[in-house]
């Protein structure tokens, strides 16, 4: 059985999508293509009915024209890249939505639109399904020849942006005083003397403080990476919104950072061998354990940013530290005033130091 239904395009003319749909075992299998006048629509679905009534045809459609989880089980399995924790996870959660049962060919914007509707989640996290979804449009085709449509996946996205289905992530501003860092240095601390195996996470704390740098990239520094003459560090693979593998980058390392390198010991190539995840839920962990709310472990980064502005930095100066090839993106930091150095006299660090 077959419809067409003209819509009306941007620029004012009208497109007829005409879409063939056959039952088979139980499964509906279905195709949409979109043409300039009716009558060819209405010859294309017609044909296409024909062929389709044919044993054996659906089959093999069906096998040069898979469906959504099988793009993306795909991606995962071919990509080079290294895929983030994050985006595994929104990847695998969208294969248990109809939409992934859907073969590539018949995804068209709307049906992408209900799929982010029916997410009950905030926009923010909307829009993050949305993005690493796109990615998956983006190379099906040209790299597979899988019949998924990037343009219906813009189209969606610039719909689903308009009517606030989705947005940008917000900017926190969350940061830890220093009673709160008091308490969670104290608490690794005795955790650390209970159990001497444990991560040594107090050290872990005041180097992304003083650092700013990112969880996972702490867990890839080398000793051989860092050059203490110098007073910089080789960050391998730092993020970046268009690459993530290879982006290999030269940062300064303030003198504090500095201090909690040389009280590590120089068991592992890595000066911090430890897992993001297991960070993740010490940090955690503590914050609830302490009363903490509200704190994520990358409200750190911003913390030492934000202290670099407050002693004075310039933009320049600041992003040699934090890795930020754009400047555009410290700009949030501009209201910031120059009002000195907070840690100055905090004997957090020195305890943090001395601690085993």
């Amino acid at each position: 059985m077959g419809t067409i239904t003209a819509r009306k395009r941007k620029d004012g003319s009208v497109g007829y999508r005409a879409r063939v749909r056959v039952m088979r075992d139980g499964q509906t299998y279905h195709e949409t293509e979109t043409f300039d006048r009716r009558p060819p629509a209405t010859a294309w679905m017609k044909q296409r009915e024909r062929e389709l009534a044919k044993p054996g045809v659906i089959d093999s459609v069906k096998s040069a024209d898979p469906t959504l989880a099988k793009a993306i089980d795909r991606y995962t399995e071919e990509s080079i890249k290294e895929i983030g924790r994050t985006k595994a996870q929104v990847l695998k959660a969208i294969k248990k939505f109809p939409i992934a049962d859907m073969a590539c060919s018949t995804i068209k914007s709307k049906d992408i639109i209900e799929f982010l509707q029916s997410l009950t989640s905030q926009p923010q996290t909307v829009g993050n399904y949305a993005s690493h979804l796109a990615a998956i449009f983006a190379i099906a085709r040209p790299m597979w020849d899988y019949r998924l449509d990037d343009r219906e996946m813009k189209d969606a996205i610039t719909v689903a942006r308009r009517m606030g289905i989705i947005s940008r992530s917000l900017q926190r501003d969350r940061r830890p005083t220093l009673e709160e860092l008091d308490k969670l240095l104290g608490h690794f601390i005795e955790r650390r003397k209970r159990a001497p195996q444990a991560m040594p996470m107090h050290k872990v704390v005041v180097f992304a403080l003083f650092s700013t740098r990112r969880q996972e990239e702490i867990t890839r520094i080398a000793w051989k990476d860092f050059q203490k003459e110098h007073k910089r560090v080789l960050v391998r693979d730092m993020k970046h919104p268009g690459e993530k593998l290879g982006n290999d980058t030269w940062v300064d390392v303030p003198a504090e950072a500095i201090q909690v390198i040389d009280s590590m010991p120089k068991k592992k190539p890595e000066i911090f061998p430890y897992s993001t995840d297991a960070i993740t839920a010490n940090f955690t962990r503590a914050c609830k354990l302490l009363g903490i709310e509200d704190l994520h472990f990358h409200d750190l980064r911003h913390e030492g940013i934000s202290r670099l502005f407050e002693m004075g930095l310039n933009i320049p100066h600041v992003a040699a530290v934090s890795g930020h090839r754009s400047w555009v993106s410290l700009k949030r930091y501009t209201h910031i005033r120059e009002t000195g150095d907070k840690y100055a006299n905090w004997a957090g660090l020195q305890t943090a130091i001395g601690a085993v």
